[in-house]
């Protein structure tokens, strides 16, 4: 089940709690998703992947 679902970045770090500041870096370092641009100024993560994130995130820490 793929979910066509876009978020929001207030969304996203309420799913994945860091700062702005460190989410931009970890998108730019390419430890985050990159974000799909819906306008000029605004930009959205696609819910799949953002649930990825978490999952591994989660199994990373499982297995420690």
């Amino acid at each position: 089940m793929s979910s066509k679902r876009l978020l929001r970045l207030p969304q996203v770090l309420r799913r994945f709690p860091v700062s702005k500041s460190s989410w931009w870096q970890g998108v730019k370092e390419g430890r985050y998703p990159q974000p799909v641009k819906l306008g000029p100024r605004t930009t959205g993560w696609r819910e799949s992947d953002i649930q990825e994130l978490i999952d591994s995130c989660s199994y990373t820490r499982e297995q420690e």
